[in-house]
């Protein structure tokens, strides 16, 4: 009897030789290999007869090879397969696929599934179907298969599921059917369910042993349409235990953090007057509402985890200044961690304009400092001169010690690990080993913003252990963006209206995927298109030049420049995305736009309209434009709204791939789909919150406590976030 903890080598048919190859795919132990789904399904329940077949279909059929061969075209080799039923013949071609040479002897049966199209001479033909072979009629010694092997086959005569081969194709879907089925009668009648009973019933769930069975060997009348979308109920009951667990982690984990000790600041009225001072203008409501909600959380006993979320110009920084004047009149220090020299830089120029008239110690902490100056700030800070200190990772090297943080700003908190921030969260100045609980100082509040709308699903798992608020409108004088769209053949016209908006006193932004010419690819690249604009396209203008790869004193004064109003067009690459502002800047035109992501597309854009006149903002594209890369434009040019165009940037990329590198501390999910499985994850958070309110008449303190353990064996290796020990 195998349990769902056994090592994978232990299944029959598998040992150590295979096990390895297992593990390179990530599949350990008999639960890695069950949650290993099938990618599609065939109903080979009915398989079409090749006479039956129709041009432009999707088809499943069962046939006899008839013969086959490997012809050299001048191209490529083109494999090419004949298979019939009686006089009926169909005929299957694989490109570049010598392999093949010796794979279809015929009277072979073979299972393709693919297009039907028809080729010129009006026959019909699959291009590059998948196959399976199932057998040798030969060896049976008749024409056809018998009806009763058939009827035994796991191949034949059922809806079967396929799965992804692996180890250069060594374990085919073949070969996973098989074992996968041998592991599934070895489990024991009864597995142990982490969902509690009254969950389960009113959900109508199945149990787990059941909806694994039924999402690999799916009974005659299932839909094979639900199998596909992932919506049958064996896939519901798997779907949401994955994110059950998820969520009741990242609620135990959110509870924990609550037991903790903070600080309970005080929002006394020398605060308040504080506040009020610095206020630049009438703030917005929707600024009003997150200060609110983080005073109120800043106020108690626990720590604060508070995730501030604002479109790009929804004025974020103006309310974590407000919130770090809370905690420096309550006497604490803040933190603010921001993931470029350029961005912590910006921060610092905005503190000083706001702050230090007010009268607050503001430091910045960055690499690129000297190392005297460097060894200087960190005495100010672990002194307590320092009151408010900005700076890059740099702030969380051990080093850096704070003689009493009370509150930590983590800027675009998706550019930072995970546990980056949990780092500089520990930061408090005398957590020193050897010293007694009572005599700790107590934990920092975390305030994590960032203009990367993150779609609801997403903010649950990420940010599941943060509270959310959000910043949902632009404050007073900022102008909407008009977005125009033009091919690079246009580029003229674009000039000569960049060269109008200068001559009315405002300044451009011109953007490049590059900053130098590569052979592999045809943009135009940052350095060159510098180089001829100085010389060609704007010679009497002043322009500046800044990308990645400049030093940071230069890239300061070039942005500083800028800034003034001394350089009337910058040509960048996308290291002014987050952060920079210049009021002045009123144009951005954006070159190759189409190999441009969604989200940071609609990121440069809010480098401008953060002043009263209108701003354009101008897509050109170079060449053909993908299918995906039509609907990113199509979008930037319909809405300005960050949160639509995050829905749509997470439905085109898939969430691994939403920031532009895949995130740390994000999970991998084995069953369920953000995108697809948004109903099921608001549904899994709920129930999760519900469990751990127990226990109660509904679920007792075993379920809590057995579900609780599940979790943490299941998610421990797979999303170390929870840190849920």
């Amino acid at each position: 009897m195998l349990e769902l903890s056994t090592p994978v080598q232990y299944v029959k048919g598998i040992g150590p030789r295979l096990s390895e190859v297992l593990a390179a795919k990530g599949l350990n132990t008999v639960d890695d290999l069950l949650h290993y789904l099938p990618f599609r399904y065939e109903d080979r329940l009915n398989p079409r007869g090749v006479a039956e077949l129709r041009p432009g279909e999707m088809a499943t059929v069962i046939a006899e090879v008839r013969n086959s061969g490997l012809f050299r075209t001048r191209r490529m080799p083109l494999f090419q397969m004949v298979a019939g039923q009686g006089r009926a013949k169909l005929k299957c071609i694989w490109f570049n696929s010598a392999y093949l040479k010796d794979k279809f002897p015929p009277g072979q049966i073979v299972a393709l599934y693919g297009k039907v199209e028809q080729d010129k001479r009006g026959e019909l033909q699959i291009v590059q179907p998948q196959f399976e072979i199932l057998g040798d009629v030969a060896e049976e010694g008749a024409a056809e298969v018998s009806e009763q092997k058939a009827a035994a086959s796991l191949e034949i005569g059922r809806i079967v599921p396929i799965y992804e081969a692996t180890g250069q194709g060594r374990l085919t879907s073949r070969w996973f059917r098989r074992t996968i089925r041998q592991a599934l009668e070895n489990l024991p009648a009864n597995l142990l369910d982490p969902v509690p009973a009254t969950i389960r019933q009113r959900l109508s769930l199945m149990g787990p042993r059941e909806a694994l069975w039924q999402v690999h060997w799916p009974e005659a009348g299932e839909s094979l349409r639900d199998l596909q979308e992932a919506r049958t109920p064996a896939h519901v009951r798997m779907i949401f235990e994955e994110l059950f667990l998820l969520e009741l982690g990242l609620e135990l984990k959110r509870r924990q953090l609550k037991a903790e000790t903070g600080v309970a600041f005080q929002l006394n009225e020398p605060a308040r007057q504080a506040i009020k001072k610095i206020l630049p203008f009438h703030p917005t409501f929707a600024q009003k509402r997150a200060l609110k909600e983080i005073a109120a959380d800043m106020e108690k006993p626990a720590p604060m985890r508070r995730l501030l979320q604002g479109d790009v110009g929804s004025g974020k920084t103006i309310v974590a200044f407000e919130a770090a004047i809370i905690a420096i009149e309550n006497g604490y220090q803040v933190a603010l961690m921001a993931p470029t020299e350029i961005l912590a830089q910006q921060h610092y120029f905005s503190a000083r304009r706001i702050l230090e008239n007010a009268g607050y110690r503001i430091v910045l902490l960055t690499g690129s400092l000297e190392e005297d100056r460097k060894r200087e700030v960190r005495r100010h800070i672990r002194q307590g001169n320092a009151q408010l200190v900005i700076g890059t990772h740099a702030l969380i090297e051990q080093k850096v010690e704070f003689d009493k943080l009370g509150l930590v700003i983590v800027d675009e908190q998706h550019r930072f690990g995970v546990l980056q921030r949990f780092k500089l969260m520990k930061k408090s100045g005398d957590s020193e080993p050897g010293k007694l609980p009572d005599q700790l100082a107590p934990e920092p509040d975390v305030l994590v913003m960032t203009a990367t709308p993150i779609p609801r699903t997403l903010a649950l798992t990420l940010y599941g252990d943060l509270d959310v608020s959000v910043l949902d409108e632009l404050p007073p004088g900022r102008t909407p963006i008009v977005t125009r769209r033009v091919s690079d053949e246009r580029s003229d016209e674009v000039w000569k209206f960049v060269r109008k908006q200068v001559e009315a006193g405002r300044q451009a932004y011109v953007v490049y995927p590059v900053i130098e010419e590569n052979e592999t690819t045809e943009l135009k690249a940052a350095l060159k298109m510098y180089k001829e604009m100085t010389s060609r396209i704007f010679p009497d203008l002043r322009i500046g030049l800044l990308h990645g790869k400049l030093e940071a004193g230069l890239k300061e004064t070039v942005m500083r420049m800028f800034q003034k109003g001394e350089l009337h067009i910058l040509v960048s690459t996308t290291v002014i995305e987050v952060g920079v502002d210049v009021p002045n800047a009123a144009v951005m035109v954006v070159e190759h736009a189409e190999r441009f992501g969604l989200a940071q597309l609609h990121q440069l854009r809010g480098r401008i309209g953060r002043g009263a006149a209108k701003s354009y903002c101008i897509l050109m594209t170079g060449g053909k434009v993908s299918e995906d890369g039509e609907r990113r434009l199509d979008a930037m040019v319909r809405t300005n709204d960050g949160f639509q165009l995050a829905e749509l940037d997470l439905e085109l990329r898939g969430p691994g791939e939403f920031f532009g590198t895949r995130q740390a501390g994000m999970p991998s999910f084995r069953v369920a789909n953000l995108i697809r499985d948004r109903d099921l994850l608001e549904l899994a958070k709920r129930e999760a919150a519900a469990v751990l309110a127990g226990p109660n008449s509904e679920i007792s303190q075993g379920e809590i406590d057995s579900a609780i353990r599940i979790m943490r064996t299941r998610w421990q290796k797979t999303y170390g976030l929870l840190e849920a020990g």
